[in-house]
This record gives C-alpha cells, structure tokens and sequence, in this order.
C-alpha cells in the first residue's frame, strides 16, 4: 500500500491494544466471585431483561437501516446523487456502534453484582472492579471506531489509488468515510432514547409508588419495578452512552481529516496526507496513555466523596496532561504545516474538556454548594426544590457555553497563525483547528467513558446489595460508590455534550465540502466573489457562502435558524412526554401488585418483575421511534425546501440551542438526584422525612432531564448534520 505511510500502522495497532486490554478486564472481571445465590439470582433477572430489550431494540432498528440503506443505494446507484460507497458505510456505522453498546452493556450487567460482593471485602475493591468494567466499555468503543476507520481508509485508499490524483483522492475518500458516521449517530438515537425511556419509565414508577407513597427503601425487593429500573440502568446508560460517545469519537475524527484533506489540498508534497492522519493518530496515541490512566485509580478504606472523585481525577487528569504533551511531540514528527499552532488547538479542545467536567461536578456533586442548595430547598417542600433545580441547572450553562467559545476562538486563531483577514486558507486552517479540537478532547475517551459507565455498575451493584440484603456496612460502601457515579455520570454526560458542539461545527464545514462534491457530480456550475463562473470543486468557503447567500439578511437562514432551534425543543418535549405516558403505565403497575398480590409489603409475597420489565420494553420501542426519526427527516426537508442556505442555519441554530438546552437539563437532573443522595446521608432529617420525599420529586422530574432528553440532544445535533453530509446530492439536485 504504497499510498499509506508507515505511520498509520499505528492507528489500527491501537486499535488491537484497545481491544486486548478491554478483553483482559472482562475476563478478570468474570474470575471475581458474583456472591450469594441471592445475588446471582439478582444479577440472572437484570441480564435477561437488558438482553431481551436490546435484542427487541435492535430488531427495530434493523428495518429502519435497511429501509434507509435502499434508499442511499437507489440515491447513489440509480440517480448519481451520491457517492456509491455510501450504503455501505451507512451500515458499517450501524453496526459498529451497536456493537460497543452491546459490548458495555454485556459487561456490566456481569460486573454489578461481583461489584457489590468486592464491596464486602473493602471499598477499594468494590471501586476496582466498577471502574475496570466500565473500561471495558470506553477501551470498546475507541478500539471498534479506530478499527473501523483504518479498514475503511485502507479499502477506499486501495479502490482510489490508480483512478484520481492523490489530492482528490483524499478529499473523496474522507468525505465518503464521513457517511458512515450518519448510521453510528442514527443507531447511538435510537440507542439513547429508547434506553432513555425504558429506564426513567421504571425509575419514576419506582420511586412515586415504592418510595413516596409505600415507604420502602431505593432498590427494595419488595417494589415490582426495581429489577425494571436496574435493567434500564445498563440499557439507557452503558448501552445508549457508548453508542453516542462511539459515533462522536468518530465524527470527531473523520471530520476532522475532511477538513485537512480540503485545507492543504493546494500544499506542497504529503502535506495534505500528514493533515489526514493526524487526529488519527492524536487519537490512537490517545488510547494507550487512557490505559496507563486506568491503572493508576485506587482509593483507600474510607474515602470520602472528595476522596474518590480525587482517585478518578487522578486518571483522567493524567492522561490529559500526558495527552496534551503527547500531541506536540506528533505533529511536530509528522512535520504538519504551523505544527505548534495546531498542536495549542488541541490543548483549547483538552482544556475545554477539563473545564465543562469540573464545572458539572461542581454544579452536580453534593459535595458543593449549588446541590446542597437544592437539599435545603426541600425543607420547604417539593415546589421549592423543582424551582431551585431548574435555575441552577439554568445557570450552569454559563461556563460550558463560555468555555466551548473560547476554544473555538483559540482553536481557530491558532491553526491559521491567527490570521483574522477571513480569507479562503484562513477560514480552512481556522476549521481544521476546531475539528482537532475536537479530537483533543476526546483523545483520551478510552478513560473519561470508563468513568461514565462505571456509574450505572456502581447503581446496581448498590441495587443487588440491598436486595440481597447483605448489611449495613456493605449498603454504605455501594452508597459511596454510588452516588460518586450520579457525578461521574453527569459529568460524562457534559463531555459528551461540549465534544458534540465542537464536532457539530466541524461538521458544519464538512457539509460545504460534500454540497461542492455534489455540484461537481451533477456538473453544475457555479460563480466566486468576483463574478466568474468556475468548477464546484475549486470554489472556496467564501465563494460558496457568496453564491447560496449565506448571510444573516437572508431570510431562508433565518427560518432555518429558528427551526433548528424548535427541533431541539420539539425532541426534549417528545421524548419528555414519552418517558411521562411510560412512568404512568409503570405507577399503575406497581400500584395494582401492591394492591391485588397479597403479602408483598410484608415481604410473604413474590412481585411480578417480568410484568414490569415487559411494560418498560414495550414503551420504550414504541416511544423512541417518533423523535428519532424526527431528527432524519427535519434536514431532507429543509434542504428540499430551503436549500443550501437553510440547511446552514438549521445546524447552526440546532447546535446554538442543542447545547446549552442539554447542558441545563443535564445538570439541573445531576443536581436533583445528589441533592436526594445528601438528604439520604441523614442531613435535613434524613431517609423517609418530608424533605426526602421533596428532594424525591425532584429527582423524579429530573430523571428524564437527565438520562433521556438532555443526553440525546448532543446526538440530534450531530445526526442533523450527518443527514445533511448524506443528503447532500438531494440538495444539489432540487436546486
């Protein structure tokens, strides 16, 4: 393969190393004794439940893709309007990204209850064994999509090589490996809502009815719907989390390579080539120094929350340091154009990363101040804590919003040698450095993931022990380990959300890139600034924003704007509705078991769990596949009626109001739910008082603010413009 460098070896070695290392912590995960026959039992009903879900999901989602890949394939072989790989990389996408969910989730419905039993011996244990299981998932998801990359480049490299020059090459095999990243975002929406709804329909229907109205403990075997809501644990948040981290962390990447096959296109040499493989191998260096991040988290007896967050802290701090070094060292080595500009674009990304996930913890964690605030509010009852929520949830999107903008200011300056004349290079150097960023951010996602699923193993495992009964101290422990994962959890869920803003605008780039390729396929014709008519192809971002008039007076931008704005309201509102018509059918469940299966509160006798685990399976495939397949359609249509120009604005005002409406609602659930957790700890009167029950409501209205809603929305903004990228040739065609 002579139009490789031996360079890019080392992105599917990675690759490998990723995949071996994952493997490893399974098979020392599932050597770790699982406990009790109690406990086995348990931890039997939570895997057969997640695995038929997934098993009825997947069925769904199959017939949407293969609807949708006839429909690419009569697109790209019957009308020329796209590229013929596409189908193909469509599906491929799919595949994978399912597959990383199938993976973490396979792992951690093995690893709750050996968590809670390593629980018994000593916290460090029980931490050890959580945090190792949800590396499975983050060294999964970086392994499969670096795999997945390499093979693609390689193919089309091979298919390519003798039938354009090497420029254009690069150009049509980055655009045309950038499709594949609409199935991974289609298959992580259907993933991420469908999860969404089955666990928050079982956990509000839990807590209305177990906690609230019967009074018995989280987590009860007496509550019909806890083996439902231990289900959707895995499902919503192992399941859905890593196929929406999956296809960010490629959609990071292969946007990222689009850039630099356009930005350097006119550059001496292999430059372009170097700008190509350059996130890639930011990314796969990433992985190994994620490894070494994950070996160094330990704790000790005892630990306090600050303890613990301090222990993961340290791993995922280290690895970002290391990364951030590490990136210098690269592009300096791979002799990239203004190296030392783009290398500082990857350190804005990092910082940027580091910033949002110390903002969430702060805002999210009742170790501070803002969720203490809300646990007070509950001495005044539910009211107060609902209202203190949203504004806090409200004010925490100040320093994301602050942070992402100023590295994309900083990422933009110093790629392009902070260049501010808006010339053509300018822009597209400026656009590669946010794409970089992006990578940067999530170079190291192999152990920022780990620390994302480690929450819902640490959920369940403090589930199986208080249902297996297994004493105080143990219960104390999963406690800990518990409510450090509602933090770590919401502040996944913020990286997830600022790496999709920074994707979501390399992505914008890359749409201009795929309607230019469209031009050029149906040989329209287009004019530059000064009035020439020229090919498609070599038109430049100023050109193209000059002959679709792209300007704000324009009012196709405007509508575009407002709609892309109304989507993201219109998904939250949905999927929000969904998950309230599924908890309904959930608290008349459990209310008609309590009240027709005689000795259940007495604990003679023996819930229904199945009935309960079928009612949250059912809602949740019929409920996910309305708002899904809203964020498909709104960009056809838009194209189709707006063009070009509205399709522009339809991005940029669904990732202005996508993300600061996920961050709200993602923190404003963080906070609700700790600020249950330190009620919990005996502060305000403790478990089963009045201010337990406020701070219960409002973790009950956040739960689908934060496990449904605010995380799908990153996916909707990247889904939106993957459509885009692929509907392109349409685009071009009505025009």
């Amino acid at each position: 393969m002579e139009h490789i460098p031996q360079v890019f070896w080392l992105i599917p070695i990675a690759s490998v190393c990723a995949l071996g290392m994952a493997w490893y912590f399974f098979r020392s995960m599932i050597k770790a004794e699982e406990g009790t026959p109690r406990m086995i039992e348990i931890a039997e009903y939570v895997r057969r439940g997640a695995m038929a879900y997934l098993k009825q999901q997947y069925k769904i989602v199959l017939i949407v893709f293969v609807v949708l890949a006839i429909i690419f394939a009569i697109m790209a072989y019957g009308f020329n309007a796209q590229n013929e790989w596409v189908p193909f990389a469509f599906l491929t996408g799919g595949f994978f990204s399912g597959l990383a969910g199938f993976f973490g989730m396979k792992t951690a419905t093995y690893a709750s209850a050996r968590t809670a039993n390593a629980a018994r011996n000593g916290l460090n244990d029980g931490l050890k064994i959580a945090f190792r299981s949800g590396a499975v998932m983050g060294l999964v998801v970086v392994g499969l999509g670096l795999l997945d990359i390499a093979i693609w480049f390689i193919v089309l490299t091979w298919f390519y090589a003798d039938k354009m020059t090497p420029s254009e090459m690069l150009i049509t095999i980055t655009t045309t490996m950038l499709t594949f990243g609409m199935g991974a975002s289609t298959q992580a929406l259907f993933a991420r809502v469908g999860g969404g709804i089955y666990t928050k329909a079982a956990d509000v229907g839990a807590d209305l009815v177990g906690k609230v109205e019967a009074n018995i403990p989280e987590d009860d075997p007496r509550n019909p719907a806890t083996i439902a809501d231990n289900v959707g644990d895995n499902v919503g948040d192992v399941a859905g989390m890593g196929a929406d981290l999956y296809e960010s962390y490629c959609g990071s990447i292969l946007s990222t390579a689009a850039l630099g096959a356009t930005a350097f296109a006119a550059s001496a040499g292999d430059m372009q080539l170097r700008a190509v493989i350059a996130p890639m191998l930011i990314a796969a260096v990433g992985v190994f120094l994620s490894l070494f991040g994950i070996f160094l988290v330990r704790t000790k007896e005892g630990a306090t929350m600050k303890d613990l967050l301090r222990a993961l802290g340290l791993g995922t701090n280290t690895a970002a340091v290391l990364i951030a070094a590490a990136s210098f060292l690269i592009l300096y080595l791979l002799g990239l154009e203004n190296w030392l500009g783009v290398s500082f674009s990857v350190i804005a990304g990092l910082a940027a990363g580091v910033v949002i996930g110390q903002a969430t913890e702060y805002y999210t964690s009742q170790s501070y101040t803002p969720t203490k605030a809300i646990s007070e509010a509950s001495q005044t009852g539910s009211a107060t804590v609902i209202i203190k929520g949203i504004g806090t949830g409200m004010i925490s999107t100040c320093i994301p919003v602050l942070a992402i903008s100023i590295a994309i200011m900083l990422s933009y300056l110093c790629a392009n040698g902070f260049d501010m004349s808006m010339s053509a290079l300018s822009i597209q150097h400026g656009l590669y450095g946010i794409g970089i960023a992006a990578v940067g951010m999530l170079s190291t996602l192999g152990i920022t993931l780990a620390t994302d699923a480690y929450g819902p193993i640490a959920d369940n495992a403090g589930g199986n022990a208080e249902m297996s009964e297994l004493g105080a101290e143990v219960r104390q422990r999963t406690d800990a380990l518990d409510a450090l994962g509602n933090t770590t959890a919401a502040t996944g869920k913020g990286f997830a959300i600022g790496s999709a803003a920074l994707t979501a605008l390399a992505l914008l780039a890359s749409y201009i890139e795929e309607i230019k390729i469209a031009m050029a396929r149906v040989g329209t014709q287009m004019t530059n600034v000064a009035g020439e008519t020229i090919d498609a192809t070599k038109a430049t971002i100023p050109d193209f924003m000059n002959f679709f008039q792209v300007n704000l007076m324009n009012p196709k931008v405007l509508v575009g704007a407002f709609i892309g704005a109304m989507a993201a309201f219109l998904f939250c509102g949905l999927t929000m509705g969904a998950v309230g018509r599924a908890a309904g059918k959930m608290v008349a469940e459990v209310r008609r078991q309590f009240r027709e299966i005689k000795g259940i509160l007495e604990g003679t006798g023996t819930p229904d769990y199945g009935r309960c685990v079928e009612i949250s399976t059912q809602s949740a495939q019929h409920e996910m596949i309305i708002p899904s397949l809203l964020a498909i359609i709104i960009p056809v249509i838009v194209g189709l009626l707006l063009g070009v120009a509205g399709v522009l604005g339809l991005l940029v005002g669904g990732l202005a109001a996508g993300f600061t409406l996920a961050v709200f609602m993602s923190n404003a659930g963080g906070a609700w739910d700790n600020a249950k957790k330190f009620v919990e700890e005996g502060n305000h009167g403790g478990k089963g008082s009045d201010a337990h029950k406020a701070t219960i409501v409002g973790d009950t209205v956040g739960d689908p603010f934060k496990d449904t809603s605010g995380p799908s929305l990153n996916i909707l903004i990247k889904l939106m413009s993957m459509v885009s990228i692929v509907m392109a040739g349409l685009t071009v065609a009505c025009l």
